[in-house]
C-alpha cells in the first residue's frame, strides 16, 4: 500500500494550475481533456485514462486506458479507482471545478468514494480547496482570506471536534440534512478538525472583498 505517495489526477472541468504539492506528486492521472491540461501544465501524466467524448484520443508513448462513452463511471472516477487500484490514499485532483454543477459534484462524489476506501482525497482549484476523509484527525494551515465550512458526506459524522477556530466544537454529530458547519475561520496559524466515524468534508473557500466571518 502506497499510503503516504501523493497521486494526481487532471480531470477535464475548467483548467487551473497546479496544486503547490506538484513537485511531490509519485503519480500523474489525466482524465480525458486533462491530457491537454497537462501538457499546458507542462507534465506528463503517467497514465491516461477517459472515453474521449471530450478531446481527440492522445497519440503518445504514455500509457492510454481507452473506455467505452456507455458506462457508469465518469472519467475522474475512473481515475480514482485507478489510484486506490494502485495503492495510493493521499489523492489530489485539480481541474475539476467550473462549468456544469453535475459535473463538480459528480467529482465531490468521487472524492467520497476514494474516502470509503480509506483515502484523503482533495480538489484543489486557485479559489476552492476542497478535502474528503474518514474518521481521523486532521490539521489545516492558515490561509489568508479564506473561511472554511465543515459537512457530513456521509449520513451522520459522529464526534466531530474543531480546534484554533472562531468557532470551535468538541464531539459534535452532524448529518447530511442540516448545514451547522458552514462558515468558519482560522484564529490560530493551523486548525485541527477530527471526527470518530463518517466521512467529512472540509471546504476551504477564498472570501470575497468586504466579505468577513
Amino acid at each position: 500500500m502506497q499510503t503516504d505517495n501523493k497521486c494526481l489526477i487532471i480531470s477535464g472541468g475548467d483548467f487551473s494550475p497546479l496544486p503547490s504539492e506538484a513537485a511531490y506528486f509519485d503519480y500523474i492521472i489525466a482524465c480525458d481533456r486533462g491530457y491537454e491540461y497537462a501538457r499546458r501544465m507542462g507534465v506528463t501524466p503517467s497514465v491516461v485514462i477517459g472515453d474521449f467524448d471530450s478531446s481527440s484520443q492522445p497519440d503518445t508513448d504514455i500509457a492510454v486506458h481507452v473506455h467505452p462513452v456507455m458506462k457508469d463511471d465518469t472519467d475522474t472516477m475512473l481515475a480514482v479507482r485507478h489510484a486506490l487500484e494502485k495503492g495510493f490514499r493521499q489523492i489530489f485532483i485539480c481541474c475539476a471545478l467550473g462549468g456544469r454543477f453535475d459535473h463538480a459534484f459528480a467529482n465531490i462524489q468521487a472524492l467520497t468514494f476514494a474516502a470509503g476506501a480509506g483515502a484523503v482525497a482533495r480538489i484543489c482549484s486557485p479559489d476552492t480547496r476542497i478535502t474528503v476523509f474518514p474518521a481521523r484527525r486532521m490539521s489545516f494551515p492558515r490561509r489568508e482570506g479564506c473561511s472554511f465550512s465543515c459537512f457530513s458526506l456521509s449520513d451522520v459524522c459522529t464526534g466531530v471536534s474543531i480546534e484554533g477556530a472562531k468557532f470551535e466544537c468538541d464531539g459534535l454529530n452532524i448529518t447530511n440534512r442540516f448545514p451547522i458547519g458552514v462558515s468558519n475561520v482560522w484564529v490560530k496559524d493551523e486548525i485541527v478538525i477530527s471526527c470518530k466515524s463518517g466521512i467529512l468534508m472540509v471546504v476551504e473557500s477564498k472570501l470575497y472583498p468586504g466579505e468577513h466571518i
